[in-house]
């Protein structure tokens, strides 16, 4: 669904992606693993359209769409703040975009009720944004995008901000309602096991070049990404406590 090809980008005298290239097939999670300032957000920002790349293209479903203005791309972009009207609801936060696109009551209805089920906020619709917890926000922001039903859904490191259990259970519930709806997703974060968590397809990105793997198993073995070392070490950590 997604094919990139030979994205360049400098500022100024400095490179920033250099000749980045991949595919993304519909309904597949792309987790891009990277350290800060290898490149990951400026590649976010030119698939959504707030970047123009110096050369190379981008296509959804086989069409360029580097000339199509951000709003009419069906991309949604999601930061670690989530963004959320202040003065609207739960429910009619979630159920903003179907209601600029003139969707039917009831059918808002319906559709708003079944993703506050799925994210597990059925119990939260009626409260206002400054009531509810971090994750409780993201997932918010989480239904906004999905209920759409955008194309491509791309994620700035959106659990950076959360406490490490918050983050876990999110992880948790980003792979469950992204099988479920089949999303076409690009994930980058700086965490390994996030990105595995997440992620059906991954990548490495460093200095500006991705690097994608076949599978998982050779994800793990590129040393640059430090998934074994990690893996080890909780494994050492495992094996000397006696609490675990």
């Amino acid at each position: 669904m997604l094919q990139v090809s030979l994205l360049t980008k400098q500022f100024g005298e400095t490179p920033v992606l250099t000749d980045l290239s991949f595919e993304l097939p519909a309904g597949q999670v792309l987790a891009v693993l990277g350290r800060s300032g290898c490149g990951k957000t400026t590649l976010l920002k030119i698939l959504a359209g707030l970047e123009t790349p110096d050369s190379g293209d981008v296509r959804m479903d086989g069409q360029s769409v580097l000339t199509v203005v951000p709003e009419r791309r069906q991309v949604v972009y999601l930061y670690q703040e989530p963004l959320l009207f202040p003065h609207l609801n739960v429910f009619e936060n979630i159920a903003f975009g179907l209601r600029i696109r003139k969707v039917e009551k009831a059918e808002v209805e319906r559709q708003v009720r079944a993703m506050l089920a799925d994210l597990e906020l059925s119990d939260q619709l009626g409260k206002q944004p400054n009531q509810l917890s971090g994750g409780q926000r993201q997932r918010v922001a989480f239904g906004r995008a999905l209920i759409i039903r955008p194309r491509l859904l791309l994620l700035d490191e959106p659990f950076g901000n959360l406490d490490a259990q918050t983050r876990a259970t999110m992880q948790e519930l980003f792979k469950r309602v992204a099988e479920h709806y089949s999303m076409t997703a690009l994930f980058v974060t700086h965490d390994t096991r996030e990105a595995l968590t997440v992620g059906t397809r991954f990548g490495y990105l460093d200095k500006g070049v991705l690097t994608t793997y076949p599978s998982v198993r050779d994800f793990i073995a590129d040393p640059r990404t430090g998934v074994r070392e990690e893996l080890a070490f909780w494994e050492s950590v495992q094996s000397k406590s006696p609490l675990l």
